[in-house]
């Protein structure tokens, strides 16, 4: 059989048309600090501080990247960041669903009052001294507790959790458990949880990005080297390669390595997480939106 073709009107062929140019220009936009970046940190430093690189490295050197993983810390803040990422995103899902869900079943006694007092956190705060002062009355302070402890769960990733539960977990699936006897613990573990893969996913990436970025919680509770986050230091192989208080002589090719870490440093802290995007790319969309809809 042959394939009828669609008559395709003149408007819908301009709308196209300006539809498929819109959409190259935001690729374009989006893509090209990305490329620029990458081709950067491959470049000569002479190429990068004299402002050659465009769009493909220039004098291919790995001088920044050997720059980089010359600092004797670096090993260990990955291995900090790897530990606080899985644990602090294992603590805020945990922490998450078992608020998240309760406060979604219409038959809990008090679940607005507090749904209140969770969201009027999203408002008023007790501010950074008053935080310090109660991490350090808990013995938090300089410990690795503290980078995930304190915000085991987010108001906002709390808020989309509740509306897809409340969305997309029917009442009927809880009562149909409780004739065959499942437990409340079942019934979240055996049931809620496999029907939210895609908010799970789509809360996971949220939580794993703010864990694996976190700098000033680091910077604030942690003195301990053994304890830092990648984050520390590369803000600290920046500041030694800082041109500020050079002397002169050294101050071009100082520049340069400089100009050249910025761009390895990017790329050396943000590639773990682009690796880790498309596994969860499919599951954003459905779970950001749904949970994001009321009603």
């Amino acid at each position: 059989m042959k394939a009828k073709k669609i008559n395709v009107s003149s408007r819908d062929k301009i709308f196209y048309f300006i539809n498929d140019l819109f959409l190259l220009i935001a690729l374009i936009v989006v893509l090209y600090p990305i490329i620029y970046i990458i081709s950067s940190s491959f470049s000569s430093p002479n190429a990068v501080s004299t402002g050659k690189v465009v769009l493909f490295p220039v004098d291919f050197s790995l001088e920044g990247y050997k720059a980089v993983f010359q600092h004797d810390g670096i090993l260990t803040g990955y291995a900090n960041t790897i530990f606080y990422t899985l644990a602090g995103t294992s603590v805020n899902l945990i922490m998450t669903v078992l608020a998240a869900y309760p406060l979604s079943r219409k038959d809990l006694k008090g679940r607005k009052v507090i749904t209140f007092l969770f969201t009027f956190t999203m408002i008023f705060s007790g501010g950074l001294i008053p935080s310090y002062l109660l991490n350090s009355n808990l013995s938090l302070i300089n410990t690795r507790w503290v980078m995930f402890l304190p915000t085991a769960i987010n108001i906002f990733n709390f808020t989309i959790a509740k509306n897809f539960f409340e969305n997309n977990v029917p009442e009927e699936l809880y009562e149909a458990s409780q004739l065959d006897g499942c437990n409340y613990f079942r019934f979240i573990t055996g049931v809620v949880l496999p029907l939210s893969k895609s908010i799970l996913a789509v809360l996971a990436l949220y939580y794993a990005v703010v864990h694996w970025n976190s700098y000033f919680e680091a910077f604030l509770y942690l003195t301990d080297e053994s304890k830092f986050p990648l984050q520390i230091f590369l803000r600290e192989i920046l500041i030694l390669n800082s041109t500020e208080n050079m002397d002169p002589s050294a101050l071009a090719a100082r520049q340069g390595l400089a100009d050249l870490l910025k761009y390895s440093l990017i790329v050396v802290s943000s590639v773990p997480l682009m690796v880790v995007y498309p596994f969860v790319a499919k599951h954003f969309n459905k779970g950001a939106l749904t949970g994001a809809v009321k009603g």
